[in-house]
């Protein structure tokens, strides 16, 4: 009797040798696709892994909760793996991996796999979260064991097997895409000294072809969660969408890193995040306006950390949680409005209002109105230098 197993499906070459893979192995597969922005999974690859031997196809439209759940408390956290990265991807596995073991649990189905290989970070996100979740569900990782070595073989095995693959537009890189961005890796990119051929990037336009006039956007924030555009209440997935266009028309978001991976290795990778890089600019200057100094400082460290754990698959770990506990108590006063300037690849705060604002205007002027008693400054240096008298002489 053939056991049940539900695979993460993508709709491309792995993931459809995958389902016929499994098949001959003795397993009942259930593909399951999850849209998290990269597009509403196509008839195409629908009928794609039912003509690879899927016994059932379940697909679930999971971007508002991706938005919701994981791109926002990731922005509040600044989460920034490496100073470069926004990990979309990264963000969008313990999402996936969580309705993968949803989708087995409601068809008692035995197992859980993927299509990742064995020097990925995917592999690590996807069985962590399972087996954080249901440690008795097998897990199975068909690409770190079968007998291909290259895609050729692939391609060939599909063909003798009537897998439907679309080979004729070939693309030289390795690409996912979710609504909080765009990692592309492989081809050219494998030489770190080579700059990115124009056909690496995928929806932002070069600075030096984007709009030739600025483009202004305010940002509005609710206790750290943005819930405006330009005054005007928008929704998480449209917030994100129209911020994408507006940012890769303005060449904003590109990213280049030679980032270090969970399993240990080096590798080059291009990422693209027009909405995130403009919302994590506007969320850093509402927290410079609102957030006393040594909470401010205290939590820029915690964005490394937090940024660590999620890239490295741990979203669901003791320390992930609390963190999560600690960020949410800063966003209490993280309520107001930032205005940004987008043009030729940059993107700039120039203005910033929150009720809660701790700057004051009659402390900082220089002008007549100032109220800063000038004269205390001279007690207060002394015994904040105090301890230091003399201790720089020999």
């Amino acid at each position: 009797m053939s056991r049940t197993v539900v695979l993460a499906y993508s709709g491309g070459l792995d993931t459809s040798v995958c389902v016929k893979w499994l098949g001959e192995h003795g397993y009942r597969v259930v593909a399951f696709m999850a849209n998290v922005g990269q597009g509403e999974p196509s008839a195409k690859a629908v009928a794609r892994a039912k003509a690879a031997g899927a016994s059932r196809v379940v697909v679930r439209d999971l971007r508002r909760e991706f938005v919701t759940d994981y791109c926002w408390p990731a922005l509040q956290a600044h989460a920034v793996y490496e100073g470069k990265y926004l990990l979309a991807t990264a963000l969008s596995r313990p999402l996936i991996a969580a309705h993968l073991v949803d989708v087995a649990h409601r068809l008692r189905a035995s197992a859980v796999a993927h299509g990742c290989t064995g020097k990925g970070n995917d592999q690590v996100r996807f069985e962590v979260t399972v087996r954080t979740l249901d440690p008795r569900l097998e897990v199975l990782a068909p690409v770190r064991g079968w007998e291909f070595t290259s895609r050729e073989q692939e391609i060939d095995y599909a063909k003798r097997h009537g897998i439907p693959i679309d080979v004729s537009k070939r693309s030289p890189y390795s690409i996912d895409q979710n609504l909080w961005g765009t990692s592309i890796e492989s081809g050219a990119l494998e030489d770190p000294g080579t700059e990115p051929p124009a056909d690496t990037y995928r929806s932002i336009r070069p600075p030096e072809r984007a709009a030739r006039a600025p483009a202004y956007v305010t940002v509005g924030f609710s206790r750290g969660v943005p819930t405006t555009l330009n005054g005007t209440p928008c929704g998480p997935v449209a917030l994100v969408e129209r911020l994408n266009r507006l940012g890769g028309a303005h060449g904003i978001g590109r990213a280049d890193l030679i980032e270090s991976r969970v399993v240990g290795i080096k590798s080059r990778e291009v990422y693209e995040a027009p909405a995130g890089t403009i919302l994590l600019e506007a969320h850093q200057e509402l927290e410079r306006l609102v957030l006393d100094r040594e909470l401010l400082q205290f939590k820029q460290g915690v964005a490394a950390d937090y940024a660590r754990l999620v890239y490295a698959g741990l979203w669901l770990t003791p320390l992930k949680r609390a963190l999560d506990a600690f960020v949410r108590e800063t966003q209490r006063r993280a309520t107001g409005a930032v205005r940004l300037k987008l043009f030729k690849g940059t993107c700039r705060v120039v203005g910033r209002r929150s009720p809660h604002s701790l700057y004051r205007e009659r402390l900082a002027t220089y002008s007549a109105r100032d109220e800063f008693d000038q004269r205390a400054a001279e007690g207060f240096i002394k015994l904040y230098g105090l301890p230091y008298e003399g201790s720089g002489s020999d």
